[in-house]
């Protein structure tokens, strides 16, 4: 093997560090967990963090966030502002270790002296990686009498710091910045981004106001909970809940480890169960956990460990009944849990999870004494619970029998022409090829088999008028003979989303074994409503078909116009007068309405439905989805009033229809 060139070895001049703003301007990824749009996000709530800790510290009770124009932002507090004069233990100015220095703040010893007791930065990096990874920042600070200005441009200072005399009394920190796109991939980050955060922050800062200014919108909202997460379970905990909204509060100190520092504890607890809605929040130090760590370990804990003591004390399990699982009481129940910690450990920088063990033992403690407490004193309330908890685990097990049923019944059907009854399978493998013609009855197969190109399409009949998917439960819908053929045949499973069983999907699209799905039936009435059921079905069990542009409708001609040897086709009455107008005047000619598909010609079915170069196929759209669903609710679910008021104002327009079937 030949040597490479000297230049491009790997030795001992080949190690680098990054020094600066390099740190974050090239590794950004490091510290805010991506270089996208959710790491440039977390950079924004870096520095809103910084004006929270000083809120809740007891300086300022309202925080001022714009998003501009040009993607700019500017948060502004009314704390006590940033500490940025010499700092003679430090050697240097505090604004050189606060904007130009990872791993420098005011928070590391938060454990044992008075500043940011509970803090959401803790680490000395934010405000920092924010300002290396800005295209700009203007920094102006008002504290002890001055007023403080710093400029920076792409993680470099310009001028140094400005410091004036200010008379007035106002004090605080505002920062204005733009995300800089040699940084980041993108810098647009949605209002709505904003919106979600600032709620989220004005739940666990009980009277603390966030005013948002979207310049993009041209709108102003305020966000404010005057007491906190029992506010906001409220407005989420609909007027139907099984159960009073429960509050709790607990204050204690512990150890994560014997020969680790004790640390203070608090935390906030708020639940009811509710048959509409379910929701789990864990906030720590004002940081939303989306991913929950400890908090969530010791609730599910001890939400299974209590409601389960309370069936086995009661016996309301069956015999040889399974215990709980703890989505069983999930599916119910709306809780918050909004906690402080004087030391914690964050899975990471972006603070989604926390991982300390103290925290999760006292909470997972605290919960299992208050339930037992709550079911002994709420008697009706603790059996409205455990009903509720029993009813959700049944139809969980119900629906994981359904699934098993469902693969058993999808599987095994690579000879597809032995196991599923009058299905026609066509010649070539090229998925990209194939067609698949869902035909109305026995007696279009004929005319079918006879007209199609067997080598790249494919029958199968539907016999009779299918069962109302939307109607029917799962477990009906798959004892049905005709509608799990034809997922047989379709090869890609099916997709059910429900409330009690997460893992009923079993859909693969890659699975499917057909490029095209058209439903081809008798342009009546009976041949309209098969078709619709025929929708129904591809819509509830495997919508993404329908959203993929996968199915389509095979546009059958209403009229058949013989002139001498010349034979015409009308799709519609326009057509009709067209060729009249036209192709047949002053000769003459027959016109007949067009027979069922079991009647027709081979040839003709070719020419008019079948031939790719002739034929008519109309593409069933993704893009009014809501509305399909809301028109097959209603012509096809329960709400018989709705249906009733639709025939009475629409009716009459289909009239001519019945006539001629």
């Amino acid at each position: 093997m030949a040597r490479k060139s000297a230049n491009t070895e790997y030795n001992n001049e080949s190690i680098k560090s990054l020094k600066g703003a390099d740190r974050v301007r090239l590794r950004p990824a490091v510290i805010f967990g991506s270089d996208g749009i959710e790491g440039c996000e977390h950079s924004v709530f870096e520095i809103l963090s910084n004006s929270i800790d000083e809120a809740r510290e007891g300086y300022g009770n309202r925080i001022e966030i714009t998003l501009g124009r040009d993607n700019d932002i500017t948060i502004s507090d009314h704390g006590r502002g940033i500490p940025v004069d010499f700092n003679k233990t430090e050697g240097k100015y505090n604004w050189e270790l606060l904007f130009c220095e990872l791993y420098a703040g005011g928070k590391y010893n938060n454990n044992s002296e008075d500043n940011y007791e509970f803090s959401l930065g803790l680490n000395g990096l934010g405000l920092c990686a924010t300002q290396y990874s800005s295209e700009y920042m203007d920094v102006v600070i008002y504290r002890d009498g001055y007023k403080y200005k710093l400029l920076f441009e792409k993680g470099e200072n310009v001028g140094g710091l400005t410091k004036q005399e200010y008379s007035g009394t106002k004090t605080g920190t505002s920062i204005h910045w733009r995300p800089d796109m040699e940084v980041f991939t993108d810098i647009n980050i949605p209002g709505d981004f904003f919106r979600d955060i600032l709620k989220k922050q004005c739940i666990v800062n009980a009277g603390l106001k966030f005013v948002f200014t979207d310049e993009k919108q041209g709108s102003v909202e305020e966000y404010c909970y005057e007491n906190g997460i029992k506010d906001y379970i409220s407005e989420i905990a609909s007027e139907k809940a099984l159960t009073d909204i429960q509050y709790y509060e607990c204050e204690t100190k512990g150890k994560d480890r014997e020969d680790k520092p004790e640390y203070k504890l608090k935390f906030q607890v708020s639940f009811c169960f509710n048959n509409e809605v379910n929701a789990l929040e864990y906030y720590h130090n004002s940081s939303f956990l989306e991913h929950g760590g400890s908090p969530d370990k010791a609730v599910r804990s001890a939400f299974v460990s209590a409601v389960d003591k309370y069936l086995k004390d009661n016996g309301l399990y069956k015999k040889d009944e399974k215990k709980i699982v703890f989505s069983d009481v999930e599916d119910s129940l709306v809780l918050i849990i909004n906690s402080f910690s004087t030391i914690t450990s964050y899975e990471n920088q972006t603070k989604k999870s926390i991982t300390n063990k103290f925290i999760q033992e006292a909470i997972n403690d605290f919960l299992k004494q208050q339930l037992e407490i709550y079911f002994i004193e709420n008697k009706a309330d603790a059996d409205r619970i455990a009903a509720q908890v029993l009813v959700n685990k049944r139809s969980r097990e119900s629906a994981e029998k359904t699934r098993i049923n469902i693969k058993k019944k999808l599987t095994g059907t690579l000879d597809m022409s032995n196991r599923v009854e009058k299905f026609v399978n066509c010649r070539s493998k090229d998925v990209n090829r194939r067609e698949l013609y869902i035909v109305e009855g026995d007696s279009a197969m004929g005319s079918c088999i006879q007209g199609r190109n067997s080598e790249f399409q494919g029958l199968m009949p539907v016999r009779g008028k299918i069962l109302n998917c939307l109607k029917a439960t799962y477990e009906k819908i798959f004892q049905n003979d005709i509608i799990v053929d034809l997922l047989k045949v379709l090869g890609c499973g099916v997709e059910i989303n429900t409330k009690h069983n997460k893992d009923l999907n079993g859909f693969d699209i890659e699975q499917l074994r057909w490029n095209k799905i058209i439903i081809c039936t008798d342009a009546d009435v009976d041949g309209y409503q098969i078709r619709t059921l025929i929708l129904t079905m591809l819509y509830r069990l495997v919508p993404t078909l329908i959203l993929k542009k996968k199915v389509f409708i095979a546009e059958s001609p209403l009229y058949e116009i013989n002139c001498g040897k010349n034979t015409y086709f009308a799709f519609t009455e326009k057509e009709k007068a067209d060729i009249l107008d036209k192709k047949v005047k002053d000769k003459k000619y027959k016109i007949q309405r067009s027979k069922g598909l079991g009647e027709n010609e081979p040839e003709m079915m070719w020419q008019t439905t079948m031939n790719p170069e002739t034929r008519r196929l109309i593409c069933v759209m993704p893009e009014d989805v809501e509305k399909t669903a809301a028109v097959f609710e209603m012509l096809l679910g329960d709400n018989i009033d709705a249906r009733k008021e639709h025939i009475r104002d629409f009716g009459s327009r289909y009239i001519d229809l019945t006539e001629l079937s």
